[in-house]
């Protein structure tokens, strides 16, 4: 699928992979939706290309209710939307004993159920035009586990399990779904991480300073949309541990557990 002149709508794309999404997007001459809570980083992005077709729609996944009416207004830029990129999100970086449970349910809230709102507003107009396609940015974490990110773990694979079945449903309705998981990409979501009383970390994480570089993450992920895969898989070394955790789980156990996990 060509993305030229498709209409694309992107979730926390203030920032990190959903900024750089964005930037790459418009080389590929889509028309964008760019969405966070920070709407002066979103303006500013938009300033960057005053050539370019890029509507600016501010709001927080928190707030389940205003899907319907966010979903209604991101259509009226262009009559229509061709893909959402459900990128919005925040990480995690305590021990379950030590977190507030209002963390795990702030995690689950904007990672999981934010996204299934805004999903969910969207489908219908999904199925009136018999074409759309859900591209969900879950983690490596969707997969298998790791300390310290507990809730996220859980909100990652709880994205895996709702749109598998999203797919499934509604395949016969021309809607398709691609599952972006991400290992290690420098971007600032391990300083913005929750802590175990909610607080943001602050402190960047040696293996996120170590990770993929965006340049060398998005082409990939712009290239599964365009393939329209299932699922796939970026990163470094640490996607071997989708494999392992498929056919080696006691093992893909023993090497976290021996890991520098920050």
């Amino acid at each position: 699928m060509s993305l030229h002149n498709k209409v694309i709508w992107i979730t926390g794309a203030s920032s990190g992979i959903g900024e750089a999404l964005a930037h790459a997007l418009v080389a590929k001459n889509s028309k964008l939706i760019i969405s966070a809570r920070n709407g002066v980083a979103l303006q500013a992005i938009k300033a960057n290309y005053p050539a370019a077709q890029i509507e600016v729609v501010p709001f927080d996944l928190l707030d389940f209710d205003t899907a319907p009416a966010v979903v209604a207004k991101a259509i009226s830029f262009f009559g229509k939307i061709d893909v959402l990129v459900n990128n919005g999100g925040i990480s995690q970086r305590s021990l379950i004993a030590e977190t507030d449970f209002a963390v795990d349910k702030k995690i689950m809230d904007v990672d999981y159920f934010g996204t299934i709102a805004l999903t969910k507003a969207l489908l219908p107009h999904f199925i009136q035009n018999q074409s759309g396609h859900y591209v969900t940015v879950t983690s490596l974490m969707g997969k298998f586990g790791s300390p310290y990110r507990s809730g996220y773990c859980a909100a990652k694979h709880a994205l895996h399990g709702y749109f598998d079945v999203m797919r499934m449903e509604h395949e016969k309705d021309g809607v398709a779904v691609t599952l972006v998981c991400p290992g290690f990409v420098q971007t600032n979501v391990a300083i913005n991480a929750l802590t175990a009383d909610g607080s943001p970390q602050v402190k960047n994480s040696e293996t996120t300073a170590n990770g993929m570089l965006l340049a060398d993450f998005i082409p990939k992920m712009v290239r599964a949309m365009e393939q329209k895969k299932f699922e796939v898989y970026i990163g470094k070394k640490e996607v071997l541990g989708i494999y392992l955790k498929r056919f080696l789980p006691k093992y893909l156990h023993t090497i976290v557990m021996k890991s520098k996990v920050n």
